[in-house]
This record gives structure tokens, C-alpha cells and sequence, in this order.
């Protein structure tokens, strides 16, 4: 029997590296999607066409409705949840923390922490052996920003990836004796879409200069570190942070 993970946020970037790999590791694969459902689809396709087993969900998991109905369909089309990662994020323009207004706060806040905390509890209802599950892994995808703050910049997004460090070492402390673990990778400046978000598609080598090893990273280097956190080699880990950042 396949063992079965969701990846929120994995049509492009880092999800979609994460959902391809798992894949080559045998998982069956639930790719979420907010709007692009060409690139969930690309995902799917390339998965199936190297014999895996994926499916795509559109679901807005800032939104609890979409995240049960998203769980939902997975339990129905897949099987039994055995992996979690919260990956979906977003952030905005470029803006001093003395610009932005609620609403921007607001959007990143339950965009990048909401959807973190819905989606594990219905995780956790499902992989805990409290409520009869045989255990299983979370991931959570915090962001180097957490330490550094991303002053000038984006401090809401730095802020909201704090609440992420936080739930996942609560979370681990929680479920440590119900079979699952809860651990999280924090990237540093990775080639993605995130980055045109922001208003600056070209960000990683405009500050790749900062960086010790003096190159951005890319998708797959965060992807591995996910897979290996999901795996039984990681099986002594939790509540456990790689910092996937190139030295910064």
C-alpha cells in the first residue's frame, strides 16, 4: 500500500520539487492548488507519466471549509494520510512595517499561519494514534526569515514564518507520543515565483552576495531535506529545524 502525502501550495516551487520527489519515493500524492490549475496538472502528469499515483485539489487553505474539504478528498481518493507538508505561503510588495495597513497583515497572517494550524489538525485527526491512526510526518516550510526579520522589506512575512517555528516545536512537544512527528525546513533564498510577489522576480541574485556559499538555492535542495524529514531515517527528529540557507 502506497504511503499517501499532501503537499499544500504544489503546483510551482518548492511544493511542486517536494510532490515530484516524493513520488520517486513511492508516495501517492495529493498536489494543492489555490488558481493554477495548469501547473497542478503539469505536476500530476509528470508524476503519472513516470508511473506514480497523484491527484489534484484546488483548495484555498486559509480558508477552513477548503482545508476539511481538501482532507476529505484525499481520504476518498487516496487512503490514509501518512504525510503532511505545510507548504502553501505567500507574501507582498516590498514595504516598511510602518506602511502596511491591517488588511495586508492580515492576508499574510492567515495565508502563512492559519492554513499551517488547520491543515495539522486535520493531520493530527487523522495520523494520531489517539484517534486510532497509525502515525505519520509533518513538515512545515518556515523561511530563514524567521531569524533574520527581513527588515526594509518583509517583516510581516519574517513575522508569520515566527508563528511557524513555534507551532512546529509546540506541535512536536504535543503528538511526541501519538506516532507523529512535526519538524520543519527554513529556506533561505531560493529560486521561485514567490520572489515576483514581492515585486522583485530577480531577488536571489541581487542578494546572493550576503550568502557564505555566494549562490542562491533551488528547489530540489529544499525538497530533499523535506523527504529525508518525512522518512524513517529522520525517525529520532522532531521538532527539529534544517536551515536550508547556504550559510546565512
Amino acid at each position: 500500500m502506497n504511503k499517501v502525502i499532501l503537499i499544500t501550495g504544489s503546483s510551482r516551487g518548492i511544493g511542486a520539487a517536494t510532490a515530484l520527489l516524493a513520488a520517486e519515493r513511492g508516495y501517492a500524492v495529493c498536489v494543492n492548488y489555490l488558481a493554477n490549475q495548469p501547473a497542478a496538472q503539469a505536476v500530476v502528469a509528470e508524476i503519472t507519466a513516470n508511473g506514480g499515483s497523484a491527484i489534484a485539489v484546488q483548495a484555498d487553505v486559509s480558508q477552513e471549509a477548503d482545508v476539511v474539504g481538501l482532507f476529505a478528498a484525499v481520504d476518498r481518493q487516496l487512503g490514509a494520510l501518512s504525510a503532511l507538508v505545510n507548504n502553501a505561503g505567500t507574501l507582498e510588495t516590498q514595504m516598511r512595517v510602518d506602511e502596511m495597513d491591517a488588511a495586508r497583515i492580515n492576508r499574510i497572517l492567515t495565508t502563512n499561519v492559519t492554513s499551517y494550524f488547520l491543515c495539522a489538525r486535520e493531520a493530527v485527526r487523522r495520523m494520531s494514534t489517539r484517534y486510532g491512526g497509525s502515525g505519520g510526518a509533518i513538515v512545515n516550510v518556515s523561511s530563514v526569515a524567521s531569524r533574520l526579520g527581513s527588515a526594509g522589506e518583509y517583516v510581516d512575512y519574517a513575522a508569520s514564518k515566527g508563528a511557524v517555528d513555534t507551532l512546529t516545536i509546540g506541535l512536536s512537544r504535543e503528538v511526541a507520543t501519538e506516532g507523529i512527528r512535526v519538524n520543519a525546513v527554513r529556506p533561505g533564498f531560493i529560486y521561485t515565483d514567490i520572489h515576483a510577489l514581492g515585486g522583485e522576480p530577480g531577488r536571489v541574485d541581487r542578494v546572493k552576495a550576503v550568502v557564505p556559499m555566494q549562490r542562491g538555492g533551488h528547489p530540489i535542495e529544499v525538497a530533499q531535506a523535506i523527504l529525508w524529514l518525512l522518512s524513517d531515517e529522520a525517525s529520532y527528529a522532531t521538532g527539529t529545524f534544517i536551515d536550508l540557507a547556504g550559510g546565512k
